[in-house]
């Protein structure tokens, strides 16, 4: 019988930011379906997950894709984690989004989200002399030349990865910040666009270890005049995108502003550092919407606001949030 290797991938406990984990279990056959795979015990106490007396706990398959690093009939699995009595674990946070997306189904929400990172050789950004500073920024965003840009061949690799896996990747540009990347995934829904940010942070990890690079998803990865490293989040709802559906973006507007003290604390760890109200980003102790100002915590697109439906940009998403929190926080405050 053909043998498969399984990628079981796990958010673990660290705090305030998780880091990715995973183990390969070798499987008779092939799979089509989540489903199909069983559930896996890890140790809890070598991931900030569990207390060593009491170590156990579970994985539980939920997401595959193709593993286009194996290829062949190989697959990655993204999983949720449990106790070892079947209860959801406290580090789960897809749960609560699994719920909140059955609860709102009708909604038919839609994200897109646009992760920047930042790719570092040893201490320093990738391509950043030993000693001092690169040339100020104003060219390197969406650059081209050996002079301005930095890493093509990794974030070429996964991209490449990614569509080969079956993602919904749906582009990706060189950043404002020489060595600092940005890619796309989208439109999905809550779970998948979820799932698939996970997974293809991963295969970004993977990838860099080839080339002995790696990939930071600190808001602000070096301090000074430099952007900081953000994750946008693209939302709509079916009502959003209809005709007449700007009057429902700014009604959510709205209700964002209510809770933006609420949202900041699940939106990553350390975005004091990126949302200074410079380097287009909104103040963190301020929140304002505008039409096209990359200046405000929620962007209404030009063609959003000329068409009168469309969607709406959350940019208060640091670089390491957690899709499953911010998703979550989205449709909980807009279509309750």
């Amino acid at each position: 019988m053909n043998k498969v290797m399984v990628e079981y991938i796990w958010i673990d406990g660290n705090q305030p930011t998780a880091k990715l984990r995973s183990k390969t279990k070798i499987v008779d056959g092939k799979v089509t379906k989540a489903s199909d795979l069983p559930d896996w015990g890890f140790d809890g106490s070598s991931t900030l997950q569990a207390e060593g007396h009491f170590s156990d706990c579970l994985l539980k398959p939920v997401h595959i894709i193709k593993d286009p690093i194996r290829g062949g009939d190989n697959i990655l699995a993204m999983c949720e984690v449990f106790n070892s009595d079947g209860s959801v674990h406290k580090s789960n946070k897809r749960a609560k989004l699994r719920e909140l997306a059955k609860k709102h189904k009708d909604e038919e929400t839609w994200f897109g989200i646009e992760q920047e990172y930042t790719f570092f050789d040893g201490i320093k950004p990738l391509g950043w002399p030993d000693n001092g500073f690169p040339a100020p920024q104003g060219g390197y965003y969406c650059g081209v030349g050996s002079d301005e840009v930095f890493g093509r061949d990794i974030v070429e690799d996964h991209m490449e990865s990614c569509i080969n896996a079956g993602m919904t990747m749906s582009g990706i540009n060189a950043e404002v910040m020489p060595g600092q990347w940005e890619f796309q995934i989208g439109p999905l829904g809550p779970l998948e666009a979820s799932d698939e940010v996970w997974l293809a942070r991963w295969l970004l990890y993977r990838i860099g270890e080839d080339y002995g690079v790696s990939a930071t998803l600190d808001p602000k990865p070096v301090n000074g005049d430099w952007n900081g490293a953000g994750a946008h989040t693209n939302f709509s709802t079916k009502a959003m995108r209809e005709k007449g559906g700007i009057k429902v973006i700014e009604e959510a507007c709205e209700k964002l502003a209510k809770n933006h003290d609420k949202h900041i604390i699940l939106y990553g760890a350390d975005n004091d550092q990126r949302l200074t109200g410079d380097h287009e980003t909104c103040s963190i102790n301020d929140f304002k919407y505008g039409v096209s100002d990359r200046g405000a915590s929620i962007r209404i697109p030009m063609q959003t606001a000329n068409d009168g439906f469309g969607y709406l940009e959350d940019r208060r998403p640091s670089a390491n949030m957690d899709p499953y929190l911010v998703c979550s926080a989205l449709i909980e405050t807009i279509c309750s």
